[in-house]
């Protein structure tokens, strides 16, 4: 008989600060988007910090109407460790609720799928457990930003 997965854990929440969303413009491919990543924070409990601006997320709203996420940026821990992560994903809504989202219009969490897969990447040391370890996050919109709560996959 199979042994049964254990539930991933949260280990941390992002809050990041996003610009407006800036188009290439529509194309036979779908759509093109820069956000540039503004700042943020970290709270959790195996991570403090902030989320520092300069980051990106370019997504790319594709023709059937996902949009895959492509995030690169850096958090600082509370001890001024810096740590990179590429954080990639998919939101897939149907047209209504996905015309809501773009406009910034509150909606359920339960009303989309919204998650992604980061990777750190952290140096030697109390934080080099982020790069040895897999993760699972949830993707929350919310106003000037989104919600990443991190998952560790057990």
């Amino acid at each position: 008989m199979p042994t049964p997965i254990p539930a991933p854990d949260h280990v941390f929440t992002l809050d990041v600060h996003i610009a407006r969303p800036r188009s290439n413009g529509a194309g036979i491919n779908g759509e093109r988007k820069h956000i540039e990543v503004t700042g943020g924070t970290v709270q959790g409990p195996r991570l403090r910090g902030k989320v520092l601006s300069g980051g990106s997320d370019w997504l790319w709203q594709r023709p059937d109407g996902v949009a895959e996420i492509n995030a690169h940026y850096s958090l600082e821990t509370e001890d001024g460790t810096l740590i990179y992560v590429q954080n990639r994903g998919l939101r897939v809504a149907d047209p209504a609720v996905r015309a809501d989202l773009i406009a910034g219009r509150p909606v359920d969490p339960s009303a989309f799928y919204f998650r992604a897969a980061p990777v750190f990447d952290a140096p030697d040391g109390p934080f080099q457990w982020l790069r040895e370890t897999l993760f699972v996050s949830r993707v929350t919109p919310c106003p000037g930003g989104v919600t990443v709560d991190v998952f560790r996959v057990p």
